[in-house]
């Protein structure tokens, strides 16, 4: 093949570009380094909302009066900034308080537990682990604590909140990071007389940081003295939501237990009709390719934990049975091929999700364009 002079003169050209390109990158990091130094010292969170959505909107501006794709742009600089908040943890945190007493991690060889235990490193305190092999020395992982936080399977949990009892120092917030929050609040609060908060992280063991991560609270007493520990997770970055203990349990249902045994039911269909799943990923769109890596997902991970999320809600059996229903009516509809029902049944689905269908479209969309870009370099 005969070479172009003129098309390798440009392609160097592009080149040069990217290395201009990659010493820029090098010099916004030291400036997210030297950022993140300052935040330490201010005790200032790692993500801000405002800060980043301002400077998003500042750029995608910027980039349309420059002929740039505004969406190239935004997927960019999302990307460096995930990097930038990886980066920011990596270094350490600013304590919730002046004085930090240790804290114990009761369950802390876990996979959560251990991801608790190196924030809570990098922030200064003292973590002492407790396991269920280490009850004999018990009061002297206890002593002095600050925080007690409960991380054990979901069916161990209350059982292991009561044998906390009278062991705690009396003014140590005792919380736990299940996810059920209604019966482990009831046992803490009759447990320990103190500081009660309940947590629920919602994200696993595996992700690189807490920036953008929900985690949700469930007030249980004296939540001044519990402030600090909600501080601290949003020094860390994470956004944190208030919800009431029943309220959680109920919503959960939906968001964990109906979903995740959906997913169950999906994945033994495809098992039993034994789908060549590597001639269907080849044959995919990328959203499918999406909805199956989220089937694989839950397979991947540890079924006690699943067990616990479905058979530990109690809201959970009547969601599936109606979901059962629903499935039902769907079928009679399809095997009836009643077009006009399905298209009716359409429409009403739609107007109720309202303005959020069009949201949840476009937030899609951005996921799609990724998932292509690492489908194609595969």
């Amino acid at each position: 093949m005969n070479r172009d002079p003129k098309l390798d003169a440009l392609r160097a050209q592009i080149d040069a570009a990217d290395r201009e390109l990659l010493d820029l990158l090098a010099r916004r990091r030291d400036l997210v380094a030297a950022v993140g130094d300052r935040k330490i010292d201010l005790g200032l969170p790692v993500y801000v909302p405002e800060r980043e959505e301002a400077m998003l909107r500042d750029r995608r501006a910027e980039a349309e009066q420059r002929g740039v794709a505004p969406d190239l742009i935004e997927d960019l600089l999302r990307r460096i900034m995930r990097e930038s908040y990886r980066a920011e943890g990596a270094r350490g945190f600013r304590c919730a308080v002046e004085d930090p007493r240790p804290v114990v991690l009761v369950g802390g060889r876990g996979q959560m537990g251990r991801l608790l235990h190196r924030a809570f490193t990098a922030s200064g305190y003292e973590v002492r682990v407790l396991e269920a092999d280490g009850w004999d020395a018990a009061d002297q992982v206890f002593s002095g604590a600050g925080l007690v936080i409960i991380g054990v399977p979901i069916h161990a949990t209350v059982d292991v909140i009561r044998a906390c009892a009278g062991r705690l120092p009396a003014d140590a917030v005792l919380a736990d990071i299940t996810s059920r929050k209604a019966a482990p609040v009831r046992a803490m609060l009759d447990a320990h007389p103190g500081p009660v908060l309940g947590l629920h992280p919602m994200f696993g063991p595996d992700v690189p940081t807490f920036a953008k991560q929900v985690v949700v609270h469930s007030p249980g007493r004296h939540a001044d003295a519990c402030a600090w520990v909600l501080q601290q997770w949003r020094t860390w970055g994470a956004a944190v939501v208030e919800v009431d203990a029943a309220e959680h349990d109920r919503h959960m249902g939906t968001i964990q237990a109906l979903r995740h045994f959906a997913t169950f039911v999906y994945g033994t269909h495809l098992m039993a009709a034994d789908v060549d799943l590597e001639r269907v990923l080849a044959l995919s769109s990328p959203i499918y390719r999406l909805e199956l890596a989220m089937v694989g997902r839950l397979f991947a991970q540890d079924p006690e934990l699943y067990a616990d999320i479905i058979f530990g809600s109690e809201e959970g059996v009547a969601l599936a049975r109606g979901y059962r229903e629903r499935f039902s009516e769907a079928v009679a509809m399809y095997e009836g091929g009643d077009r006009e029902a399905f298209l009716e049944r359409f429409r009403e689905v739609r107007e109720w999700f309202g303005p959020l269908a069009e949201v949840m479209l476009r937030e899609s969309s951005g996921l799609l364009a990724q998932a292509r870009d690492r489908i194609s370099g595969q």
